[in-house]
């Protein structure tokens, strides 16, 4: 069994344990925290080991990711 089916099962054990929508906006917290500590120690690697600075911050802060969209010429 894979880690990635445990931890499946873990969650549906732990989701089964769920009887309120006070529990539910807590565990859906609990999990956006952890998620969001993980991304906070990735930032923080990247930082160190001089990948980001404070001029590729700015830097993103003047991009246009935006997606293009090409609209037919012959529409009805």
């Amino acid at each position: 069994m894979s880690y990635s089916q445990i931890a499946q099962m873990e969650l549906m054990n732990a989701i089964n344990s769920i009887k309120s929508e006070a529990e539910l906006n807590e565990f859906k917290d609990m999990l956006a925290r952890y998620f969001a500590s993980k991304a906070q120690k990735a930032i923080d690697a990247l930082w160190n080991d001089g990948v980001i600075n404070n001029n590729t911050i700015e830097g993103w802060g003047e991009e246009h990711m935006r997606t293009p969209y090409h609209y037919e010429t012959n529409r009805p």
